[in-house]
């Protein structure tokens, strides 16, 4: 039990860097918050303009959770790795730095499920990039993903894995609701527009 509180605190304490505002605010961009839709992801970094720091973000807001699951495994094994990539997640939309409002996890949880298992994670990757070629809403593209992931986790590597999905989604899906709204509505703007989202 100590072995996964430490895994839970660890990975909530690494998933709170919210590194898409440190880096706008370092290349004296303000604060991301005051941008878009406010939220400090990839996707708003990207109506900034600077796709560079978009990417930047993406990468490290996705190595994160990746970084808490490799750590947990390393040291404790799968159970503190699930319990880790989770609290990762948790970390990033919940963080404490912020008063517990972050980013919506996306970035996030696709790379802790690409270092808990690749297969996984791949696939809910894949997904996103199909549906964003379809559709061109990021939102859309990562609901469908989050929504699929459980599956792919059953699949690839089992229920234990398929767990950790699970609540994943379920994250996913409460930081989304915005999103979700404008969606039935037929207002949600599309990937690279400057309105919110």
């Amino acid at each position: 039990m100590l072995e996964l509180l430490v895994a839970a605190i660890g990975g909530y304490l690494l998933g709170s860097i919210p590194f898409g505002l440190v880096l706008t605010r370092m290349a004296g961009l303000g604060d991301i918050r005051q941008i878009g839709s406010g939220n400090i992801g990839a996707t708003n970094v990207l109506r900034t303009g600077r796709k560079g720091l978009a990417l930047a973000t993406l990468l490290l807001d996705g190595g994160k959770g990746a970084i808490a699951v490799g750590l947990a495994w390393a040291l404790a094994g799968q159970d503190a790795m699930l319990v880790a990539g989770f609290a990762a997640v948790l970390g990033h939309n919940f963080p404490v730095w912020l008063k517990f409002k972050g980013g919506k996890g996306v970035a996030t949880t696709i790379g802790t499920l690409i270092a808990a298992a690749w297969p996984v994670g791949l696939a809910a990757c894949g997904t996103w990039l199909v549906v964003a070629f379809l559709f061109r809403i990021s939102s859309l593209s990562a609901l469908v993903a989050l929504a699929l992931s459980p599956a792919f986790a059953w699949y690839f590597r089992g229920p234990e894995t398929a767990a950790m999905a699970a609540g994943l989604a379920v994250l996913g899906f409460i930081r989304h609701k915005t999103n979700i709204q404008r969606l039935l509505k037929g207002e949600e703007p599309k990937i690279g527009s400057k309105k919110k989202g």
